[in-house]
């Protein structure tokens, strides 16, 4: 996304992400192209819109502001609001150890939200709150996967989860934005793009799948755990890219792995 911005707007790095990785996907259909949307149409729509869409607005608009670290810390409070939600929408009953190890990972991830990479208190909350919004809305579609998904295989989910949102943004990105102005203008229009490509189709398409089987396979809350380790590889693509971690990054992220084990303890 941070190399991304350097051609395109928000929006339209957004944008490219869904639409690439539909496109990628897309030859799947021939496999996969029936499917009963009676049964799963709730599912898909809040896989493709929560799961997907709508954060990758999110995420590439909070990115004008914060550090790319930082984004990726914040994907901590996932679990968070995937057990609150859960306990809401399907009256789960969490045990006393995983609200413990919840607790202590959202003041893990409240540390790193005030903190910036200056050991500063962040001058960019705004911004950070677009990020906790797009986990709100992961924390959605978790749920919903395991809810109306749970028996439907995760390459046929995926593929027409983002048959959904793909012509969408397709739509958007070549009717109503400047993409195609900034392609042929900027300079760093081909790089950004080889860089939206693999974020599209890693981060995006292959991890999508991959995901979907863990949520079924181990369950919505474990799932969402994953997202905790998120901060430990942000700030090593911050290394690589010059940014500096202090010491109470550091320490977030232990106690943040300490509550991974507490959730998941059995």
């Amino acid at each position: 996304m941070k190399r991304g911005l350097k051609a395109y707007s928000s929006d339209e790095v957004a944008a490219l992400r869904i639409s690439i990785a539909f496109v990628v996907l897309s030859p799947l259909l021939i496999k996969h192209y029936k499917i009963d949307f009676k049964k799963y149409w709730k599912g898909l729509i809040l896989m493709g819109v929560f799961g997907n869409l709508i954060p990758a607005f999110l995420f590439t608009k909070a990115e004008t502001e914060i550090s790319s670290s930082l984004t990726g810390m914040l994907n901590a409070l996932t679990p968070l609001f995937t057990i609150l939600l859960g306990m809401i929408w399907f009256k789960m009953k969490p045990s006393g150890t995983q609200i413990a190890g919840i607790i202590i990972g959202l003041i893990a991830a409240v540390a790193l939200l005030y903190f910036d990479l200056n050991n500063a208190p962040s001058k960019n909350a705004l911004y950070g709150l677009l990020v906790v919004v797009a986990t709100i809305c992961y924390a959605i579609s978790v749920n919903g996967i395991r809810q109306y998904l749970y028996d439907l295989n995760s390459i046929k989910a995926t593929v027409w989860a983002f048959t959904i949102t793909g012509p969408v943004s397709l739509v958007y990105l070549f009717g109503f934005s400047d993409f195609t102005t900034h392609f042929q203008t900027s300079e760093f229009a081909l790089s950004s793009l080889v860089y939206i490509s693999v974020l599209a189709i890693v981060g995006t398409a292959i991890s999508v799948i991959l995901y979907n089987i863990l949520i079924k396979q181990a369950g919505a809350i474990f799932a969402s755990t994953c997202t905790y380790l998120i901060p430990v590889v942000a700030i090593g693509w911050g290394l690589m890219d010059y940014e500096i971690i202090n010491a109470i990054q550091f320490f977030s992220i232990i106690i943040i792995i300490l509550s991974v084990y507490l959730i998941n303890r059995r």
